[in-house]
């Protein structure tokens, strides 16, 4: 099986965040300023981040996991393996359970 390479040139163009977002340089900046106004000018200098929409593409390029702008940082959050999941299942079971027992001791007292 062939290894599993980063698309190089996607990688220049994109900044990734340490929560994941990634942004990138606004289109229409580089040429014929003379016609747009200088709060245009301003708001393409600043760049925009990539959209929700674009980030399952994107992140299948460069093999790395990015979240849109608009979505919450619960979306970078990775899925437990079922050894982890089994573990968090039973954590919770004896909490409960702990928690009953504290409950009807209270109760009876």
């Amino acid at each position: 099986m062939p290894k599993a390479k980063p698309h190089k040139s996607l990688l220049k163009r994109l900044v990734i965040t340490k929560t994941g977002k990634a942004r990138h340089t606004a289109a229409g900046y580089k040429h014929l300023r003379s016609g747009k106004s200088p709060d245009r000018l301003r708001d393409l200098r600043r760049g925009s981040w990539v959209d929700s929409s674009d980030t399952k593409r994107l992140s299948r390029m460069i093999y790395v996991r990015l979240r849109g702008a608009q979505q919450p940082k619960s979306a970078m959050t990775r899925s437990p393996n079922p050894t982890e999941r089994a573990e968090k299942v039973s954590e919770a079971r004896e909490a409960n359970k702990a928690a009953r027992e504290a409950f009807f001791a209270d109760a009876i007292s």
